[in-house]
């Protein structure tokens, strides 16, 4: 896997370059507190991250999927709780690092995430990590995870096409949107998914730390 095969590398954000999984459970379980849901164990959270707020709200709590009320006041405790706490969270050791080797490389880096819009620009700030990328898309701007249209729209605004691109992420909803987009993907098996079910949705190569990428994709 060479820049000229695949020049676009999309990332997934959250349990691929930020070890944020504890504290997106903390502020998950926060928000079931906040609104008298059933505080459910932290696997359990933990399982739906890599989806859209309101697609990993309705897979918790199926019996609130038509409750606008719930998901609005689920939704606001949530969010209000992770940026207030914004400071536990950190990029995975050498990220920074690997990002910036393959754009030098001749990479171009995307990212295609489940966090919304007003997240991830809070922590592309907080990182400095901005610049390195020439496309971004969230859950809040298109239909979520599995569905393949963020990774058209990256796409769409790089001009790359679906054969140029490989999808990087640590959950099975990451590998199931690359397949659907007709893009290959690389599986991360140190973030909220085992490699054992990254396997089954037949990426090309499955890398336990960050870091593996640079010599894979060299």
């Amino acid at each position: 896997m060479t820049t000229d095969q695949y020049p676009l590398l999309i990332f997934d954000w959250d349990g691929t370059l930020m070890d944020s999984i504890s504290h997106i459970v903390d502020s998950l379980q926060h928000a079931m507190h906040v609104t008298g849901v059933e505080v459910l164990s932290r696997a359990q959270s933990g399982d739906i991250i890599g989806l859209g707020m309101r697609e990993a709200i309705v897979a918790l709590f199926p019996n609130y999927a038509q409750d606008e009320k719930f998901i609005g006041q689920f939704t606001e405790s949530y969010q209000r709780y992770y940026l207030e706490h914004s400071t536990a969270t950190h990029l995975f050791e050498g990220a920074e690092e690997t990002l910036i080797s393959l754009k030098n490389i001749g990479y171009t880096l995307a990212i295609a995430t489940g966090k919304g819009r007003k997240g991830l620009d809070h922590v592309l700030a907080q990182t400095g990590l901005a610049p390195l990328f020439a496309a971004s898309r969230c859950a809040s701007e298109t239909q979520s995870k599995p569905h393949p249209e963020m990774i058209n729209t990256v796409l769409d605004d790089t001009g790359f096409g679906h054969e140029q691109a490989i999808m990087i992420g640590d959950t099975e909803y990451d590998l199931q949107m690359a397949t659907n987009a007709g893009v290959i993907s690389i599986g991360a098996s140190y973030g909220v998914h085992t490699s054992e079910r990254l396997k089954q949705h037949n990426p090309k190569a499955i890398i336990q730390q960050i870091t593996e990428l640079t010599n894979l994709l060299a």
